[in-house]
């Protein structure tokens, strides 16, 4: 090789070094500073009913508020939870409203290495809604529908694929005549008024606009299938390295987040307004007072991360083989202690992991 060429090779690497020097990727789960010394905290939910703490706490500031003028608050929102969990995964999200299924999916996934679950945000909202047209009365009469879910995996496709098992019957996949297809929720509404799907088990306020819009029937509650009506539809999740990094940071939202639930106990009539101006400022359309109203009655607001029903979704999951062979150890997936801490200052009641 000529010394030109062997100067030019050594010029062009050092070029590439310095390169990459300067473009480290940042850490997963560490909000970025910038050079006005203000951080980044990265929020992740979705335009749904059950993730109303979200909705209402970005409407009226509170999550910034609380944060401090020192963060800077970056929202994303989702259609489903594997697509945010695997958004937490690649680091481009701190703290999430999801649902427990993939929550507890991500866990599993990473050896408990990637989050924890701080709070709860909801429990009910969830239903299969049937159209009446496709003679659908009890979970027998599922052979051979055409049904969906928002994303394979996530919390209401697990308990649609649950249903069908214990009902006798076994979807497409595992040899079965029943089909269930991930949709997003908008193509679920379109298609379930094409008479294209049978039904949907799907959060809210997508239930009430199948049956208001769509015309469909409930066929399950999903209330009706837990010990007091209760179990939990959307958690808070935050990413493990973030929560180790910045427990000062995940406590104020906390704080704000609590504040929230008790400003939508207190003030349920501006909570609904808020709800709904998020909900188009998201989707570029309101909901119909009539779904809106709807959708709220099916769904309890609570900071209560019922574990217990979490545990046993984790089972159901585990029957339908999405978290291995081996049933998985959840002991550490909750992180409940500054909640709980937030909870005891506000005299309120503290919750439990187990």
């Amino acid at each position: 090789m000529k010394v030109y060429d062997i100067r030019r090779a050594l010029l062009l690497l050092c070029v590439m070094v310095l390169a990459a020097c300067g473009q480290a990727t940042p850490s997963v789960g560490q909000p970025q500073s910038n050079s006005t010394g203000t951080t980044r905290v990265r929020l992740a939910y979705f335009p749904n009913v059950t993730h109303a703490i979200a909705l209402v706490g970005v409407a009226r500031g509170t999550f910034k508020d609380t944060l401090g003028p020192n963060v800077n608050l970056d929202v994303k929102t989702f259609n489903a939870g594997p697509a945010l969990i695997e958004a937490l995964f690649a680091g481009e999200v701190d703290i999430s409203y999801v649902g427990p299924n993939p929550a507890i999916n991500g866990y599993v996934k990473s050896k408990g290495d990637a989050l924890r679950i701080i709070a709860g945000a909801s429990s009910g909202g969830a239903l299969f809604i049937v159209r009446p047209e496709a003679n659908i009365k009890t979970a027998e009469d599922l052979h051979g529908k055409k049904l969906a879910t928002p994303q394979f995996g996530g919390t209401q496709d697990v308990a649609l694929r649950y249903y069908i098992q214990q009902a006798g019957l076994k979807t497409a996949d595992k040899g079965g005549d029943v089909t269930v297809t991930p949709l997003q929720n908008p193509d679920i509404l379109t298609q379930f008024k094409q008479g294209k799907i049978d039904g949907a088990w799907v959060p809210e306020p997508w239930a009430s606009r199948l049956i208001i819009e769509g015309q469909g029937q409930v066929l399950v509650d999903e209330r009706t299938l837990w010990p007091d009506g209760k179990f939990t539809t959307t958690v808070v999740v935050v990413n493990r390295t973030f929560l180790e990094a910045h427990p000062d940071l995940v406590e104020a939202f906390l704080q704000a987040h609590v504040d929230t639930a008790q400003y939508i106990a207190s003030n349920p009539d501006e909570s609904k307004k808020l709800i709904n101006s998020e909900i188009a400022r998201i989707t570029t359309q309101p909901l119909p007072v009539a779904i809106l109203d709807n959708a709220l009655s099916t769904t309890d607001i609570t900071t209560d991360p019922l574990a217990k029903s979490l545990f046993v979704s984790a089972d159901h999951a585990f029957a339908l083989g999405f978290l291995g062979d081996n049933k998985p150890d959840l002991s550490g997936i909750f992180a409940i202690d500054l909640l709980n801490k937030v909870l005891k200052a506000k005299g309120l009641q503290t919750v439990a992991s187990s």
